[in-house]
């Protein structure tokens, strides 16, 4: 097994190689505007940095958001494409679930990363590797009651203090976790999420209401 992660959900761009047993190399740069600059560079450098050409890979891992429409497309694309040139399976993930994993916690706790608009993605958790619920997007007082006194993961929790008064790392998203929980689900024959998108609202760009049409019928 060698699986290629990536995940562009968050600010991170972030990529990984997983053997099966451990992470074999890695990278990760937090630029929220340059997704598609990044990624392809990344995937590179990874694969230079383990001595392994892309056709070594046997699966495609991807975190599936929730998160921004711009980022979120560019990790899954280039994800679709690489299962389709390499004829390997893509696996989703959920972003949140990433994060969690990475975290180690036991007991409850929520994830939550920044959504913009004042408003954050967020999930509860029982352990690092059982969601209870979610994913979900709020503004951080309507979750006030629900969230108070859990440990809080993610830089969507650190942005609300008064909300998530135990914040606490990992801030950014880590393909090594997201590749590391794919490999453990995979090697349990558990199944994982279609490699689609976890949008969870409309994108801000839309078509004005009342656009008049002034091509041909």
């Amino acid at each position: 097994m060698l699986l290629l992660a990536v995940d562009t959900a968050t600010p991170a761009v972030t990529v990984a190689l997983h053997d099966g047993d451990s992470v074999v190399a890695e990278s990760t740069q937090v630029d929220a505007r340059r997704h598609g600059e990044l990624l392809l560079p990344s995937v590179d450098r990874v694969l230079a940095s383990a001595g392994l050409k892309l056709d070594a890979v046997t699966g495609v891992v991807v975190g599936v958001g929730p998160g921004p429409y711009t980022g979120l497309r560019v990790g899954l694309v280039t994800a679709a494409t690489f299962g389709s040139a390499l004829g390997v399976p893509v696996h989703g993930l959920c972003t949140l679930d990433g994060l969690a994993y990475a975290s180690g916690l036991e007991g409850p706790f929520v994830v939550a990363t920044d959504a913009r608009r004042k408003e954050v993605y967020w999930a509860s958790y029982d352990g690092s590797r059982t969601r209870t619920g979610g994913p979900a997007v709020d503004r951080p007082a309507e979750i006030a009651e629900q969230v108070a006194g859990l440990p809080a993961v993610g830089a969507g929790a650190l942005l609300y203090p008064e909300v998530f008064a135990d914040a606490r790392g990992p801030e950014h998203q880590s393909a090594a976790a997201l590749a590391a929980l794919a490999a453990e689900k995979l090697a349990a024959g558990e199944e994982l999420l279609p490699p689609r998108p976890l949008y969870l609202r409309r994108p801000d760009a839309q078509v004005p209401k009342n656009y008049k049409v002034v091509t041909p019928q």
